[in-house]
């Protein structure tokens, strides 16, 4: 971590915290803790509101995976349409993730034998549920556009665990999944909300 980066990341923890927190970096094999971590803001660029992308904490183990040009580019057009849609960084924070969790940012197509039923895209929504077409669904800007008007319509997703919010829109087998990446769905958000 460079020098200057080193000093926002510090300042902005003591100013968050009273006594200091230390943050750092997210890794796979990271213990949550119990203090609300604060997502890293580059100090040459507005900041975001960083008690709004994790204003409960994280639950439990988070994971992190490395993302290449294509994956960036999805998370961009999530901020793109989180924006249009007029919801603020806490939705990007929850979309986010849960294409973490869903497609790991990757915008898929049909799978084959590996798909779950008829799942495509970044948020795997199902053509035969009512999503969209295939064709609408395989579009980042509309896929997230689906995710955050169903997002909308749960009362109280604010004040909810982000993985609540995330399993009450997408409905999954595995319900407790999408926790595990609030924190660098977090960190994505701060570096890209801005730019």
């Amino acid at each position: 971590m460079n020098s200057m980066l080193r000093k926002s990341v510090l300042g902005i923890a003591g100013l968050a915290f009273t006594g200091g927190v230390f943050a750092g970096p997210a890794t796979a094999h990271a213990a949550a803790v119990d203090a609300k971590p604060v997502a890293v803001v580059q100090a040459d660029k507005p900041g975001v509101d960083t008690g709004k992308l994790i204003p409960h904490g994280v639950q439990g183990t988070q994971s992190h995976i490395d993302l290449n040009d294509e994956q960036i580019g999805n998370v961009k057009a999530i901020i793109a349409a989180t924006k249009k849609s007029g919801m603020d960084e806490r939705a990007a924070v929850v979309s986010i993730a849960t294409s973490l969790q869903e497609s790991k940012l990757e915008n898929l197509g049909h799978l084959g034998d590996r798909n779950d039923h008829d799942s495509l895209g970044l948020f795997q929504q199902r053509p035969s549920s009512g999503w969209g077409t295939p064709k609408q669904i395989t579009d980042p800007q509309y896929s997230t556009m689906a995710f955050l008007k169903g997002l909308k319509q749960v009362d109280g997703w604010h004040d909810m665990p982000l993985t609540e919010a995330a399993q009450t829109v997408q409905v999954s087998a595995y319900p407790f999944h999408y926790a595990q990446w609030e924190q660098q769905a977090a960190d994505l958000v701060a570096q890209h909300w801005n730019n």
